[in-house]
């Protein structure tokens, strides 16, 4: 795990956020007053998972069970939840 993101933390989206899937885009996006966020199919998997309930290890778990064949998924969830933890998407949850 990164030095930021510990494999205990648990995320969820912030608030002024809503998650869902955008049939006219073809993809999962992040509503916002003020617009729209079109994320791609990898960034749409890990949001998707980050429920303010499951940890960052229970995350990386489930999307190595859905996608097997991605290597070093690890790596890549950590990366997605640090790059939406600084683009303030997703908020760190008391547990």
């Amino acid at each position: 795990m990164s030095d930021k993101i510990k494999s205990d933390d648990v995320f969820g989206l912030a608030r002024h956020y809503r998650f869902q899937w955008e049939e006219a885009q073809g993809c999962y996006v992040l509503l916002f007053p003020e617009g729209m966020i079109k994320l791609n199919g990898g960034a749409g998997e890990v949001i998707k998972r980050l429920d303010g309930k499951k940890n960052v290890a229970a995350v990386v778990d489930e999307l190595k069970t859905a996608f097997p064949e991605a290597p070093d998924l690890e790596a890549d969830v950590v990366a997605m939840i640090e790059l939406a933890a600084d683009k303030a998407w997703i908020e760190r949850k008391s547990t």
